[in-house]
């Protein structure tokens, strides 16, 4: 491993050197490919030179050890001693996390998809509020979200939705977000106050870019139509609408969010792209069902990966063992500590397989 870090190092040390060269600098497009390597394995470098000077401080602290005398220095060298090897400890597992293989599709923007299961109207509405906690969540991130597509309940609910959020490394937080969200809690139509258990799906997947996947444009059928707002009210009447049906898979995808017939293509052919490649990867996995139908299941609630129950303030996932009575301020956004506790969950798992194979 440390062998391995040495040379990233001094790969890191050689990047530096390039980007302070003339040639490259005057070469927009090498300097953005060298910067783009450069960054990506900065916090490698820093944590190993962090690690490189907690063995020196170890080493200073051992040789007081064996050099004082004095009881009062004994005693604080051994308190750092111990200090020191705790933190050495840590910082070597944390090497270990940021050497395994990356997701070549962290870096990626992604397409989030709901849909309401389980449940009816009740599911609806809890569809709209899930979307609504992705899109405060990513305006804490400092991520675009837009709504490329979606389809209204006559009181305000999502049957299903598709929208694009875009930022720094959203698919490496949100990949784990993909499954069968389940809702506890008296509908806004019960009059009786019984609890009901509702459920949606929601996938995240990569956006596929141009080198990613190809599109030949014989095989898409192009329709227009005008767009459509809340209960069919006409939102605008030109035919700026798009629905792209790629014919070979009958894949189709559907945009209104821009008054511009051209934007609404751009952004439809985007989501087409997306699609396309995750039909590929499964092609790859030897799977039957597209992989968006494996992250979510049926929609039923038995394949829940996580339960918000209202009543009780309370939010679990069945995956980890997670559970806070915070539920009011995560449907608010504040989900980040879960993401959080959910990548390193799965870092752990990757450690042991890694271990396991080694």
């Amino acid at each position: 491993m440390f062998e391995k870090l040495a040379s990233i190092e001094q790969k890191f040390e050689d990047l530096t050197n390039q980007m302070s060269d003339p040639e490259v600098i005057a070469d927009p497009s090498k300097y953005t490919k060298i910067a783009k390597q450069h960054r990506e394995i900065d916090e490698v470098v820093s944590k190993y030179r962090q690690y490189k000077t907690l063995q020196d401080d170890l080493e200073q602290a051992n040789q007081l050890l064996t050099e004082s005398d004095d009881p009062d220095m004994l005693a604080m060298a051994r308190e750092e001693v111990a200090s020191v090897e705790e933190k050495l400890i840590k910082a070597e597992e944390h090497l270990k996390v940021l050497l395994l293989p990356k997701d070549p599709n962290d870096e990626k923007n992604v397409l989030l998809e709901v849909r309401a299961g389980t449940g009816g109207e009740e599911a609806a509405l809890f569809a709209a509020e899930i979307l609504r906690m992705y899109a405060r969540y990513a305006e804490r991130q400092r991520w675009k979200m837009t709504v490329l597509d979606s389809s209204e309940t006559g009181l305000g609910g999502l049957k299903e939705a598709v929208a694009m959020i875009e930022g720094d490394r959203v698919y490496s937080k949100l990949k784990h977000e993909s499954g069968v969200h389940r809702v506890q809690r008296v509908p806004q139509t019960e009059s009786s106050g019984r609890i009901h258990t509702s459920a949606i799906t929601v996938a995240v997947l990569p956006e596929a870019e141009d080198v990613d996947v190809h599109i030949d444009m014989k095989d898409v059928r192009v329709d227009t139509f005008c767009s459509s707002g809340p209960g069919g009210q006409s939102v605008n009447t030109t035919y700026s609408a798009i629905r792209l049906t790629h014919i070979p898979t009958n894949t189709v995808v559907s945009c209104q969010d821009e008054k511009s017939q051209i934007k609404n293509k751009e952004k439809a052919m985007r989501v087409l792209r997306s699609r396309l490649l995750e039909v590929e990867h499964q092609k790859q996995q030897d799977a039957i069902s597209a992989e968006r139908r494996q992250q979510v299941g049926s929609g039923d609630r038995s394949e829940k990966i996580r339960t918000y129950n209202f009543k009780d303030n309370r939010i679990s996932d069945h995956r980890i063992g997670y559970t806070v009575h915070q539920l009011d301020l995560f449907m608010d956004g504040e989900i980040g500590d879960l993401i959080e506790a959910l990548i390193t969950h799965y870092q752990a798992e990757k450690l042991r397989q890694e271990a396991d194979v080694a």
